[in-house]
């Protein structure tokens, strides 16, 4: 199967260096998941043209510093119909971060930035329908978080299955039964997850980054999450 990614966003630049690019992050968690894909990456915030969604097997919309407010970018627009195109011809499609954000904003869900303020290191989120997730799986996942925007009115098409107090609409179930998102980052490793929580120190209250640093010693369930993912890849197949 080709997986083909609608890059958005990038790496930010002071830990590009050490921790490369996304796409390769996704490649090396689906990897350990046991799925093997053919990818093709679209950066549509360089300016490359977005693909036919009809013509793609399966689409993954990761994570960007960009938020769904963010109107002034020339791709924002695009990328709500690629979305909504991509939903109705029912072509597999799965939304990390800004990813799970956008897909909720293009398919009539309301998106913000949340009063919360930052989200950042390893948060719990409590499984709300497990049927949701075949295989059976843990009543609570931990994985690693870093936002401040929130989907805060799911659309009417998803269902929730996965939240938390800070998150309530963490991770979204579509009735077309060809998208599911998350917002919690499942391809972040530990160095990268406290780096990133470090990078956000004077942008966000350093308790909030005190706490994020602390929490990878919280058992990391994003494989589980990764294998999650891949399962619903590969029931579309």
């Amino acid at each position: 199967m080709k997986l083909t990614i609608i890059q958005s966003g990038e790496v930010p630049a002071p830990l590009r260096a050490q921790f490369g690019a996304y796409a390769p992050m996704f490649e090396k968690m689906f990897a350990a998941a046991g799925a093997h894909y053919d990818y093709e990456v679209v950066p549509i915030s360089e300016g490359q043209p977005f693909p036919d969604p009809g013509s793609l097997e399966a689409i993954l919309l990761p994570g960007s510093a960009a938020g769904v407010y963010d109107n002034h970018l020339p791709w924002m627009a695009p990328l709500r119909a690629f979305i909504r195109d991509a939903y109705a011809a029912k072509t597999p499609m799965a939304g990390i971060c800004f990813g799970h954000q956008i897909m909720a904003d293009a398919l009539g869900g309301d998106v913000r930035k949340s009063e919360k303020g930052w989200g950042l290191g390893r948060h719990s989120y409590a499984v709300t329908m497990p049927g949701a997730f075949p295989g059976g799986i843990a009543a609570t996942l931990a994985v690693a978080c870093s936002h401040q925007d929130q989907v805060i009115v799911p659309p009417r098409e998803a269902e929730v299955i996965l939240a938390s107090n800070f998150t309530p609409n963490a991770g979204l179930s579509y009735r077309n039964g060809a998208a599911l998102s998350f917002q919690p980052h499942p391809e972040f490793d530990d160095p990268y997850t406290v780096a990133l929580a470090e990078l956000r120190r004077g942008k966000a209250p350093d308790e909030v980054v005190d706490t994020a640093v602390q929490s990878v010693a919280l058992k990391s369930d994003s494989l589980v999450l990764a294998k999650q993912m891949a399962a619903f890849f590969g029931r579309q197949i």
